[in-house]
């Protein structure tokens, strides 16, 4: 529920709708911005979100989106429910291009079988929808491009039109035979030509010579110094060219209500895609705007909260940009323990934005339009929003403002429940300030009592003192310099603000001797408070700041200590390793080294002492202690490697201390970098970054391109590149991009000769391999298929076609080859 009647024209919504209206491409999208209304239930909110933020993508990405001819022809088509009614050459023309714009969208939304679906929202929305392209294929048979009926229409019409030129040439014939004649006898000046009257060619002559030619004077001039005499030799001829007109507009008729009694059963199913047409020219609208404002969709919950980061009133925001000045954002936070949220501060310090800020913003939400706020925001729905602000007083009903008030706050108190946000500018005030405060105060605790949401803005000290004592109200204020005297515009939650009733006076220019009567009369211990309020508001933001510091510095703090523990973990891990792989050698050492030596006694024993086998044997003993001492001496020289690896580590941490030049990270993208599109070789140069999309200048011209779709590369590649692609001219390569942005995927060969159809198609494909097109479509028709059979076979003797095959039926079916390239 939405209270009162005008909430709109109070939050200044009805601005917000007219901009969308405004951004509409027909009436069939401004029906539907017009009928956009408030929502409280959460699957239709999420997905009127959805599929505005899948349009923004659309707007935002490279596909560029069929949006030419949006025109509204549902009188027309319900025009024509009564037999004998036709439609005329611009409805017609209107309806071709209309259902054409629908089955391109269609098309657009619905994936190939091997991609993904791009945007599930809008593709689910497209689901069923009718298109019609065998009536859009009769349509061209009886219009040409410019809307007119063709002279092959029908052979009736081809005949008459035929007729008619061959008369109008014979008129045209005998006037000039008749004029050159008048101008060698000096009856008509010698630049005169023949002249169209009513629809009927004559001859322009001076009143004193018009006897001289034989004729029916039809017309003269305003000034009466010319006029116009059609000779009776083309008498005749113009009165059968007068019988030809009739003759043609008759035949028009017949061909229009022929072709309309075809499209009269199929009305309610055209109705009904127009239905779509004008949901997504809503959609597109609703896209725009949120572009405009830098809306976004932020994460929506079932429940109710408020936890906003950076949120702005897009009015304001639009109208600061024109100014080139820069809005203030709001951080706003409720939740169940904090619903109320109580705002005080000074007069133009920024709180009755705030309140409408919070009320625009939530309802645009449950409209179904994305807001401008910080990614990380949370948002919730509420049932009800019910605002009570501005003056609402009525001679006519007897109210004076504050019992317009009360009036809304009756009708709070009795409507108010966990599911409502209540809006209220300057509780309590418009009558005297103690019972008015306490009133307010009485209200602000049946509010919080229903466990209601409410963000209410008041100068009152008794409702500063309520909050602060209240669990589920909490105080607010908006922040003021005392040093320069102006506000900050900026919102602090946790403490109540000042009104700076004496320093705004004072800034204004108020008599010095007036403000010290005023504050005599106060009291100093009441201007004393106010001022501890100020220093108390100051010292929390200066310990906030130090706190916030401090958080910073721990959270450093505990990732450094962090990596240590991991690092000196893995090291324990290493040492274990080593020392385990140590001792695992030293036995294998110790028990090779006995082996060997019971070895050599069993071959002394065995050689009975004999001299050379002992002298063997030893050799052979002293070789393994050799070996072993060797392998002690490579440790040495390993440790002694590592203690240089150690110092040269120690060096290199040395010079990283010094300033160093940066080094080149690809995967970072920052302004001013050179980049290319993947798989291409232009370079551009980023001129600026849009969250995850980055404007990129290529030469003359900008484009918004997503990061992932960008490299980042060096000066130095750049060059070498150019210096390897040196043999393509720059004349070949402006070529080649302009066959790419003017190529079309699709060829029209209807109507033409076999041989001309052929041509035209080798040229079209020949085209289709050279820009490196995947897919594209020729429409031939149906008819006897002989024209389909010809392209065909060409199609199979042409090496870069992969395959090719009819269009889906709803498309256009065997009337249209679609062709895959390699």
């Amino acid at each position: 529920m939405i209270y009162p009647h005008n909430f709109e024209q109070k939050t200044e919504f009805s601005k917000v709708r007219q901009l969308i209206t405004d951004k509409c491409l027909s009436p069939l999208g401004e029906e539907r911005v017009a009928g956009m209304e408030f929502s409280a239930d959460f699957t239709t909110i999420s997905e009127r979100l959805e599929q505005t933020e899948e349009f923004l993508r659309i707007i935002q990405g490279e596909d560029e989106f069929p949006a030419n001819y949006f025109f509204d022809v549902r009188y027309s088509l319900k025009r024509i429910r009564p037999e004998g009614t036709w439609l005329d050459e611009r409805e017609l023309f209107d309806l071709k291009r209309s259902l054409q714009t629908i089955n391109d969208i269609i098309r657009f939304f619905r994936p190939a079988e091997d991609e993904e679906i791009k945007y599930p929202a809008l593709t689910a929305l497209a689901g069923n929808t009718l298109v019609f392209p065998q009536l859009v294929g009769k349509i061209d048979t009886i219009l040409d491009k410019f809307g007119k009926v063709k002279d092959n229409a029908s052979s009736s019409l081809a005949q008459i039109r035929k007729e008619m030129t061959i008369t109008m040439s014979g008129i045209s014939r005998s006037l000039q035979s008749i004029l050159r004649a008048a101008q060698s006898d000096g009856v008509v000046d010698k630049d005169v030509t023949p002249t169209m009257r009513d629809g009927r060619l004559m001859i322009p002559v001076v009143p004193a010579f018009k006897r001289k030619i034989k004729g029916i004077v039809h017309d003269e001039s305003a000034s009466g110094k010319t006029v116009f005499i059609e000779p009776e030799i083309v008498v005749e001829a113009n009165n059968r060219v007068r019988e030809l007109e009739g003759e043609e507009k008759r035949e028009i008729i017949r061909i229009l209500t022929e072709f309309t009694n075809t499209v009269r059963p199929m009305v309610p199913d055209i109705l009904q895609s127009y239905e779509f047409l004008a949901e997504i020219d809503f959609i597109r609208a609703k896209a725009l705007f949120a572009q405009q404002i830098k809306g976004i969709k932020p994460v929506l919950e079932d429940k109710q909260q408020i936890d906003w980061a950076h949120a702005m009133h897009p009015l304001l925001y639009l109208s600061l940009q024109k100014q080139g000045k820069q809005i203030v954002p709001l951080d706003i936070y409720l939740d169940e323990d904090k619903r109320i949220l109580i705002i005080s501060g000074p007069n133009a310090g920024g709180k009755s934005v705030c309140l409408k800020t919070a009320g625009l913003l939530q309802y645009m939400l449950q409209c179904g339009l994305l807001i401008p706020l910080h990614e990380s925001s949370r948002t919730g729905i509420f049932t009800n929003i019910f605002i009570d602000i501005g003056d609402e007083q009525s001679i006519e009903n007897d109210l004076s403002t504050y019992s317009s008030h009360l009036t809304n706050m009756k009708f709070f108190v009795r409507n108010c429940n966990d599911k409502t946000i209540l809006l209220i500018d300057e509780f309590g005030s418009g009558t005297e300030p103690q019972i008015g405060g306490a009133i307010a105060e009485a209200l602000l605790d049946r509010f919080n009592r229903n466990h209601s949401f409410g963000v209410i803005t008041t100068h009152y000290q008794n409702l500063k003192h309520f909050a602060e004592d209240t669990e589920g109200i909490i105080n607010g204020a908006m922040l003021y310099d005392r040093h320069l005297m102006q506000p900050l515009f900026k919102l602090s939650i946790g403490n109540p603000g000042s009104s700076f009733a004496i320093e705004i006076a004072r800034k204004i220019g108020l008599p010095e001797d007036v403000i010290a009567d005023a504050s005599a009369k106060v009291g100093s211990d009441y201007i004393d408070m106010d001022k501890y309020l100020q220093d108390i508001v100051r010292d929390k933001r200066y310990w906030e700041s130090k706190r916030q510091n401090i958080r910073q510095r721990e959270k450093k703090l505990e990732e450094i200590t962090a990596r240590y523990e991991q690092d000196l973990e893995t090291v324990n891990k290493q040492r274990k390793e080593i020392m385990r792989e140590a001792k695992a050698e030293a036995q294998r050492i110790l028990s090779e080294a006995n082996a060997k030596i019971e070895n050599t006694i069993r071959e002394i024993k065995e050689a009975q002492a004999e001299k050379e086998q002992t002298k063997l044997a030893r050799k052979a003993l002293d070789e393994f202690k050799a070996s072993v001492q060797s392998t002690g001496e490579e440790d040495d020289k390993i440790a002694r490697k590592m203690a240089k690896l150690k110092e040269r580590n120690e060096r290199k941490k040395q010079k990283q201390k010094t300033p160093v030049q940066p080094v080149f990270n690809k995967d970072v993208i920052e302004v001013g970098d050179n980049v290319r599109l993947k798989g291409q070789v232009s370079a551009g140069t980023v001129m600026e970054l849009q969250g995850k999309q980055a404007i990129v200048a290529f030469g003359m011209i900008k484009s918004t391109v997503k990061l992932e779709q960008l490299e980042k590369v060096s000066k130095g590649q750049i060059k070498r590149e150019v210096q390897k692609s040196t043999f393509i001219s720059s004349q070949t390569t402006d070529e080649m991009h302009e066959k790419k942005l003017n190529f079309k995927q699709e060829i029209d060969v209807r109507g033409m000769r076999g041989d001309e159809a052929l041509q035209a198609v080798t040229y079209f494909i020949d085209d289709a391999i050279l820009v490196g097109v995947a897919r594209v479509r020729i429409l031939h028709g149906t008819g006897t298929g002989i024209l389909r059979q010809l392209i065909r076979d060409y199609l199979h003797s042409v090496p870069g076609v992969r395959h090719f095959q009819d269009e889906h039926v709803q498309f256009g079916g065997a009337g249209i080859t679609v062709v895959e390239l390699e």
